[in-house]
């Protein structure tokens, strides 16, 4: 039985209906649906959800994912990026973030339907913050130059868990791989925010989940997002165990003595949750010293 802690209202089915209505209108598709992120009725009353392009299977089996895995997903959709760029518009979203299912069939693994989409959403709007989620890439460094050069304030990568767990959580992944990748996007452009997040109550230890921390701040990395992880069905990876939200609080205050611009840590965090928030935290005191300078 889940704790007290993470017991949630029942979202309104109006707005859930209304979100539902403009994604299916628009042909898109959203993480939130496609993960059964249990934040989805709160995101979708407020007017927001993560977009998920480049279909609705993954090429991979991660075993704590709800989305379907299938080896020859179908072929990108050309004019997904408009679409979305135009469901970003009709929602008057100033923070966009865009994620996708992980596509190694693509010989760029679908890094130029990130970029088309980050360009499509900054032509209709150039005032908008894009953050993107993106796959390893299979460590292709030139897709990743792709997504960087396009244009968004935000990359984000997800290492999901600690290095042992890898193995039995993210087999087709690689966690060094996944920290290079982080690493990699500061050598492309020094001024883009990096950002990644860790799912607990896998199997982990604490000692494990500082030591990625650490691992992260030797990467430059800015945001960290710190969630428990929910088995979405008895086939997924099991909870290990379910962590007080005093534990959540006391490793945001370690992840910001690290050097973290932001740790958002709490039971429902998402990497995609209240993005827009995180990031007008750390945007604020950078626009204040370019003021005063």
């Amino acid at each position: 039985m889940k704790p007290l802690w993470l017991r949630r209202k029942t979202p309104d089915a109006e707005a859930l209906n209304k979100m539902r209505h403009l994604l299916q209108r628009f042909g898109l598709n959203t993480v939130c649906e496609g993960a059964l992120c249990p934040n989805q009725g709160e995101c979708f009353g407020q007017g927001t959800a993560t977009f998920l392009i480049l279909g609705r299977t993954c090429t991979r089996n991660c075993t704590f994912c709800a989305i379907p895995s299938e080896e020859h997903p179908p072929a990108p959709d050309p004019g997904e990026p408009e679409r979305i760029a135009q469901a970003a518009s009709e929602l008057g979203l100033k923070h966009v973030v865009i994620t996708s299912v992980t596509r190694d069939d693509l010989e760029d693994g679908g890094a130029s339907q990130f970029a088309e989409t980050v360009e499509a959403l900054k032509e209709k709007n150039p005032q908008i913050i894009v953050e993107v989620l993106v796959p390893d890439f299979l460590g292709s460094l030139a897709a990743l130059e792709i997504v960087v050069n396009s244009g968004p304030e935000i990359i984000n990568h997800n290492l999901e868990t600690v290095p042992r767990l890898y193995p039995e959580v993210r087999p087709q992944a690689d966690y060094r791989r996944s920290i290079g990748l982080l690493k990699r996007v500061k050598e492309i452009n020094s001024q883009k925010i990096t950002k990644s997040g860790l799912m607990l109550g896998l199997g982990e230890e604490q000692e494990e989940v500082r030591q990625v921390m650490r691992d992260l701040r030797e990467v430059s990395c800015d945001l960290l997002t710190l969630g428990q992880y929910l088995q979405p069905s008895g086939r997924h990876h099991p909870v290990i165990r379910y962590i007080h939200p005093e534990e959540f609080e006391e490793l945001r205050k370690e992840g910001e003595k690290m050097g973290f611009k932001s740790v958002f840590s709490a039971p429902f965090v998402r990497s995609s949750f209240h993005a827009a928030e995180v990031f007008q935290k750390i945007d604020r005191p950078q626009r204040s010293q370019r003021t005063q300078s």
